[in-house]
């Protein structure tokens, strides 16, 4: 893992190492939740769905441990400038993946409910579409994190806007269909929370991407346009040719 070897290169010990295999592992282990759980509700099995509600303290506990060891490592170590950025980070994505648990439990209890209602007559196949997309962004974000790559991380960037458009284009859809035929209504309002727990993803994982990029530049780039995010980039570059 390259984020582990560039700092212990410069001193950083065993218990950094220890606190980035677990935020890794923390991370992968939402993005799971969220795959299996969007796989209950698409296959409408219970079993899954409850195992993703079940296994939620998981992800809690982990994100306990590693808080633990981060203020244990500031304590110890006193970390200044890069360092510090790093640990920072590190504080920060935990809160990310477990609102990202939190949102794979959403949309498990809303399995549950649709499979003891009934199936909703429209949005699965929004629902698989954006998961897909969803998916692939935090799974980007995070093996951007690992290697510390702000170009990666700027494409996860991009790509939330792609995520923000379809949910936005499956929310019409769905509320246009509710207009049009209201019998169902309950049940699609259902698929509308779904969607809107995955696009909660989605800009979890942009929080990721744009922690990667203040990591490696210093900038706090939120609430910044992509042009200069694209500036701070250069800066990277230019740092990194010299």
């Amino acid at each position: 893992m390259l984020i582990a070897q560039k700092h212990l290169s410069k001193s950083f010990d065993n218990d950094l190492q220890e606190v980035i295999e677990l935020f890794m592992q923390m991370g992968r282990l939402a993005a799971e939740h969220v795959m299996i759980a969007t796989r209950a509700l698409i296959s409408a099995d219970e079993v899954i769905a409850k195992k993703v509600i079940d296994d939620d303290h998981i992800i809690n506990q982990l994100e306990i441990k590693i808080d633990e060891q981060i203020i244990l490592l500031v304590a110890k170590r006193q970390p200044t400038a890069n360092d510090l950025r790093l640990v920072m980070a590190l504080s920060k994505g935990i809160v990310d993946f477990e609102r990202i648990g939190d949102e794979a439990v959403k949309i498990a209890r809303m399995a549950c409910q649709l499979i003891e209602e009934g199936a909703s007559p429209k949005g699965y196949s929004e629902v698989q579409h954006l998961s897909n997309q969803v998916r692939l962004m935090l799974l980007n974000a995070i093996e951007a994190f690992s290697r510390m790559d702000p170009q990666q991380a700027f494409s996860v960037l991009q790509g939330d806007t792609a995520v923000d458009e379809e949910y936005q284009s499956a929310t019409r859809s769905l509320m246009t269909y509710i207009m049009e035929d209201n019998r169902h209504v309950s049940k699609v309002i259902n698929i509308l929370w779904v969607l809107r727990a995955l696009e909660r993803v989605g800009d979890h994982a942009r929080n990721i991407a744009e922690l990667v990029i203040f990591c490696t530049s210093g900038k706090d780039i939120r609430h910044t346009n992509f042009l200069q995010i694209e500036q701070v980039l250069q800066q990277i570059t230019n740092v990194d040719s010299h």
